[in-house]
């Protein structure tokens, strides 16, 4: 009970919501890292999934090689990226954390685009080139569009663990929310350190919450009854999306 009440003491202290280090500002600038990042990794690994996925051109390669970066650890490519002045204490710290956690966020969108290009049924793509439609049209009016649930999966893989990881940003100095929960392990805080780590995992449940309502938006009425009713049949609930995969 007295851990519990040095947490609600820790919230309720108004020294904890102002200024530079408050969690009002921590909590935004973790916000705009994690979104930066997304949306660079989607116009780079949904763009380059699209792509490979209608071509099937050197996307065994192209995958593999994504894949492979995930196996980087993220701390060990800060570590490297502190070492250069010129990254490292570009904007704050902001460049270098860029950086890596884009590296860990293009491999699942990248993954589940082209997955879910490729799993496109081959009789659709082929009834919709009979009507007339070009190869670029085919992609944009058809293959996008069914595989759209598939790659708001791999966005929604790849936010959550970008949030979840953005902490180490101050490492390189960049203040987000990693910066009171290092303080608080370097300094034995318990509470400081919980305190931190739970405005994150409420973070990383906003982006997972939004995103799912997202996936939910973009998939096909038909689809989601499809899939409502194979989850009643299965014995066990289906991993969804092709990173699990």
């Amino acid at each position: 009970m007295n851990f519990f009440h040095q947490v609600v003491s820790y919230f309720g202290d108004g020294a904890n919501w102002t200024g530079p280090t408050g969690i009002p500002t921590l909590f935004y600038r973790q916000f705009i890292l994690s979104a930066s990042v997304i949306v660079v990794a989607i116009v780079l690994g949904g763009g380059a999934g699209v792509v490979f996925g209608h071509t099937g051109r050197g996307s065994l390669v192209a995958v593999n090689a994504a894949n492979a970066f995930r196996a980087v650890p993220s701390l060990a490519l800060l570590t490297l990226l502190a070492i250069s002045p010129q990254i490292s204490l570009k904007w704050g710290g902001f460049l270098a954390s860029f950086i890596a956690l884009t590296v860990l966020a293009v491999p699942p969108i990248l993954t589940n685009t082209y997955v879910g290009i490729r799993e496109v049924d081959a009789d659709v793509t082929d009834a919709a080139r009979a009507m007339g439609l070009r190869g670029g049209q085919i992609m944009g009016r058809v293959e996008l569009p069914l595989a759209l649930p598939f790659i708001v999966a791999g966005i929604r893989t790849a936010a959550i663990e970008v949030v979840a990881t953005s902490t180490l940003a101050a490492y390189v100095s960049y203040s987000d929310l990693g910066t009171p929960l290092l303080a608080g392990l370097s300094s034995n805080n318990s509470v400081e350190a919980f305190c931190a780590s739970l405005l994150v995992i409420l973070l990383a449940a906003l982006f997972a919450v939004a995103l799912g309502l997202l996936q939910r938006a973009v998939t096909p009425a038909g689809l989601r009854h499809h899939r409502r009713a194979g989850n009643m049949l299965a014995p066990a609930p289906a991993v969804e999306g092709a990173a699990a995969a």
